[in-house]
């Protein structure tokens, strides 16, 4: 508490968060990735829009100017906590996962960010009004305690979906893949709670498609566990429509700590706040081509595989021969790391198909009237946005929560169909005639 007062004299939080004492003061603090940041965002948006609370958001310096750009609303207070130098197992200038070289630098990103514990108390001290509710990432475990240690109640926000959530529990009570990997391929686990699911092992996150998970990933997830259950509760991107089953079950096991479903997030931003949509604005160079495959009348798929899960070369390229192979019109979308895919190519399809290397405005390019289906990675996030935009969706899980995503979207929704994972060219790389395949099947092109 002392450091926190003595922190707060020479934060720049003590300047800048400042709110008219007559709404509630909600703090809103996202883990340091775009996926997490931008429903968070949306949430201030609703908090703003609905004059529920006065907002302040939580954000470091080299991740502000994204943040600034897609909140795009003065009247929403970014606070600025300066990111300490020299974190072990962090890049030299890199403050968000985008920057890391893969998700097995991610546990080490996780926890070498508690070192902005007391910037947070500090500004969470110095914030007028006094802070009334902290909304924090539940990967922020530290941010929990933090505002604990202040006296502010915190709200844990979870970045999936809760049908994963309810079947993380499951499988830390009967750790099903002791029994997966006995049984051995084609063996599924059927979850007691709710029998039509049926897992294999290939749908169990990471660590715990093991039979005894140990690690930096074990002790991440437990930590998020406590924070959740230290709240007052946590709210997910979700609904009653898409996941009332699993919502309900989480409050008959969870007395005391439910989930709020909060969702569509991406509902809460009003169209005019998007940059370029203003009068006389450049539109970005993949609007325009979606504007133009509109008024021709023509159908895109828009591909998105996420930025935090490499993709390997040799996949880059059969996803680019299937592009070329599929005949359909598609918007690609991939990691500047993953610029490479193949000489020529873009060439060849030009006028068909559109690679970007940037950062794009996912929910903005789902709600075009051209783009009728989604190739995803199924983060949680382009499953939502999917829905919400009514965009059918090949699912592509790359990892973490993603085939659980997958499961839901395919099998319980039944919003769109699977990129069969066992039809390879070897070393696990999906064939570029099977990825042509499930495009064609998606757009409605496969008779």
């Amino acid at each position: 508490m002392a450091a926190a007062a003595a922190a707060a004299a020479d934060s720049p939080c003590s300047r800048a968060v400042r709110h008219d004492a007559q709404l509630p003061h909600v703090a809103i603090f996202p883990f340091m990735a775009r996926g997490h940041t931008v429903p968070l965002i949306h949430l201030a948006h609703l908090l703003r829009r609905s004059g529920l609370a006065a907002v302040t958001l939580f954000t470091t310096p080299a991740n502000a100017p994204f943040v600034r750009r897609v909140l795009d609303d003065d009247a929403v207070a970014v606070a600025e906590l300066p990111f300490p130098d020299h974190l072990p197992g962090v890049p030299p200038g890199v403050e968000c996962v985008e920057g890391l070289d893969g998700l097995s630098s991610f546990p080490a990103f996780v926890e070498a960010v508690s070192a902005l514990r007391p910037r947070l108390e500090a500004c969470l001290a110095a914030a007028r009004p006094r802070v009334g509710l902290l909304v924090a990432d539940a990967l922020l475990y530290w941010a929990h305690d933090a505002a604990a240690a202040l006296g502010v109640p915190t709200v844990a926000f979870y970045a999936t979906s809760m049908f994963a959530h309810v079947i993380r529990d499951v499988i830390l009570r009967d750790n099903p893949a002791a029994a997966l990997v006995a049984g051995g391929a084609g063996s599924t686990f059927a979850v007691p709670e709710f029998p039509h699911v049926r897992l294999t092992l290939a749908d169990i996150p990471v660590p715990f498609n093991d039979p005894s998970p140990a690690g930096p990933l074990v002790e991440m997830d437990a930590k998020m566990a406590n924070a959740i259950a230290g709240s007052h509760g946590l709210i997910v991107n979700t609904f009653d429509a898409m996941e009332g089953h699993y919502i309900e079950h989480w409050d008959r096991h969870h007395v005391g700590h439910r989930a709020w479903p909060v969702g569509p997030l991406c509902l809460a931003r009003q169209p005019c706040h998007v940059a370029g949509d203003g009068a006389g604005a450049v539109k970005p160079s993949w609007l325009q081509w979606l504007d133009e495959k509109a008024a021709a009348g023509r159908a895109v798929l828009y591909v998105a595989l996420g930025t935090l899960i490499a993709v390997q070369e040799a996949q880059l390229r059969e996803l680019a021969g299937g592009m070329e192979a599929s005949g359909v019109d598609f918007l690609w979308v991939v990691r500047p790391s993953d610029a490479d895919v193949g000489a020529g190519f873009e060439e060849r399809v030009e006028g068909r198909g559109m690679v970007v290397r940037e950062w794009v405005d996912q929910w903005r390019i789902l709600r075009h009237g051209c783009v009728k289906g989604f190739l995803s990675h199924c983060g949680w996030n382009a499953v939502v946005e999917g829905v919400a935009a009514g965009v059918p969706l090949a699912t592509w899980p790359m990892g973490v929560e993603q085939p659980l995503h997958a499961t839901l979207a395919v099998d319980e929704l039944r919003i769109g169909v699977r990129v069969p994972a066992a039809a390879t060219t070897g070393h696990g790389v999906v064939s570029g005639e099977e990825i042509a395949r499930v495009a064609r099947e998606l757009m409605g092109m496969d008779g």
